[in-house]
């Protein structure tokens, strides 16, 4: 089964190794069908690399890392 991998942006990078990306998704109303946006987000691991507030980056899931930590960063868009 492949892993999901998801397409945001780095709200923060304040603790080592984490950063938080914001993942922007669209749903559509069951009853009026209407399309909106809506952001989620995600705690994201990384090894190695230089991340900055407002970078567009992949991430993929991954095995649990820490308590809120199940997703890590692939690349740097």
């Amino acid at each position: 089964m492949p892993k999901r991998q998801l397409t945001g942006k780095i709200v923060s990078v304040k603790t080592p190794n984490m950063v938080v990306v914001s993942v922007e998704k669209i749903k559509e109303h069951q009853k009026y069908k209407k399309r909106f946006k809506f952001h989620q987000k995600y705690k994201a691991h990384y090894e190695e690399g230089e991340y900055q507030p407002e970078d567009m980056v992949v991430i993929e899931e991954t095995r649990p890392i820490s308590k809120d930590k199940r997703w890590k960063v692939i690349k740097k868009i």
